[in-house]
Order: C-alpha cells, then structure tokens, then sequence
C-alpha cells in the first residue's frame, strides 16, 4: 500500500488508521477513482475536529501532545495531495505515455511473479 493510498484511507476512516496501514503493492483489482472536473472539485474537509489528540504523532518524549487544527489553519496546497496526478499528453513518446508504459510493465511483472509462486 502506498504512503498516497494510506493517506486516502486515513481520509475516508479518520486519524486512528495513518499508523496501521501496512506498506506494499496495492493489489491489481484497485478501483482508481474518477476525477471530478476542477471548477467542481469541492475542498476536503479534515477527518478530525479541532482541538483532536492525534495520538501517535509526538514521539519525543516530555512534549506537549499534538492537537488537530481548524481547517483554516493548514496551507491550502494539503488539501490538494490526494489528487491524482494530471499529466498532458505530449504526443507519442512523451510523458505521458512513457509512465502509462512503465505502470503497465510493472503490472504485468507482477502478475507473471505471482502467477509463479502458484
């Protein structure tokens, strides 16, 4: 599961769930979910009210614990990382085209390495 997917899930189910998340390949059958245009994409609000304990976060010892701010306070770019990554096509052999190529390529070497340890 990626640090992205993690933070997506952590989203939907609320703080508690950032620190269990287990890290690996997300499986094959994993529904991408479909983007919303711009000019309608509403701003997220935060999983947790002010003033929450995120407990969990403060490892230092002998620290005050660490309190969940109003939405207000964060910058507005943090409200824009769990959105999918928009890359324009730049004709064949670009960009675009090149990371679609190597996400494919992975993909099926991980389904020939699973099918092999079966």
């Amino acid at each position: 599961m990626s640090l992205q997917h993690c933070l997506r899930r952590t989203q939907r189910t609320g703080i508690s769930t950032l620190f269990q998340c287990r890290t690996y390949a997300v499986p094959a059958n994993h529904a991408v979910p479909a983007q919303q245009p711009k000019s309608q994409t509403p701003i997220p609000k935060s999983s947790c009210p002010p003033d929450t304990v995120l407990s969990g976060i403060n490892y230092l010892k002998n620290q005050t614990p660490v309190l969940a701010l109003p939405d207000e306070e964060y910058p507005p770019w943090l409200w824009t990382i769990l959105r999918p990554k928009e890359l324009e096509d730049d004709g064949p052999g670009g960009r675009k085209e090149r990371i679609q190529r190597r996400t494919e390529n992975k993909q099926r070497i991980r389904e020939r390495n699973f099918m092999s340890t079966q």
